[in-house]
């Protein structure tokens, strides 16, 4: 979080960190080989750059350590678990652990070495207990900036029409499903080092109206070029 902190434009351009964020998730995901690797390089070469001292512990950082790059690969894929398997569909546990073990090549492109890499289920919440999570200043700071986001849009603060500045709050209000969502998805530890309420038993409300906000979305921003490119290898195959 030190390095997001002091290295990340997430707040000056929130909608440029979201489109390159899910562009890679996108390449990675859905694209071939090169288009992964290409991805991948990208974020290496951003990661050479990125390096400092962590203000709240004095110790030092760097993007291309492998331990800072397994946590945030462990995260990475037990979040996208917890969010399937509460809003998306059923995995069997045969699948989930088919799918960590998939998701190790996905830390080796951006230079995590593969044997350190949980290769289960189990193995991947055994490494995630045994981390000492802690919610620096940094990591307060973004939370609250991505719970409670400025409402921009690309081009300016707020859309350039008559009015504009009406839509902030139709906006908040859609955006305050998928973040009850999320802080309703977080591990007790993690909830209590954030102080943030449990919201945990609103889950049954939240499943339901989920759908209906994923549709909303799909509406917005059809599906990526990318999984029709994908579906056609694969019928191809």
């Amino acid at each position: 979080m030190a390095a997001v902190d002091q290295h990340s434009t997430y707040k000056e351009d929130p909608w440029g960190r979201l489109t390159a964020t899910s562009q890679y998730l996108t390449d990675t995901t859905f694209g071939d080989k090169a288009r992964a690797e290409a991805a991948a390089a990208r974020v290496r070469q951003i990661h050479e750059h990125v390096k400092g001292i962590d203000d709240f512990t004095g110790l030092p950082y760097d993007a291309e350590d492998p331990e800072l790059l397994l946590w945030i690969h462990c995260a990475e894929v037990d979040s996208f678990l917890a969010g399937y398997r509460t809003f998306g569909g059923r995995l069997t546990q045969d699948e989930a652990d088919r799918y960590v073990a998939e998701m190790v090549v996905a830390s080796e492109l951006v230079g995590c070495p593969a044997e350190i890499v949980p290769t289960d289920e189990s193995s991947l919440q055994a490494y995630l207990h045994d981390q000492e999570l802690v919610a620096s200043p940094p990591a307060k700071d973004a939370m609250r900036f991505i719970l409670f986001p400025p409402v921009v849009w690309p081009g300016g603060s707020y859309p350039r029409i008559p009015g504009g500045r009406l839509l902030e709050i139709p906006a908040r209000a859609g955006w305050s499903l998928p973040s009850a969502a999320a802080v309703a998805l977080l591990p007790d530890r993690a909830r209590r080092a954030y102080r943030l309420p449990n919201i945990r038993p609103t889950l049954p409300a939240l499943k339901l109206a989920m759908p209906a906000f994923i549709k909303a979305i799909q509406i917005v921003a059809p599906p990526p070029p990318e999984l029709a490119a994908l579906q056609a290898r694969i019928n191809a195959a």
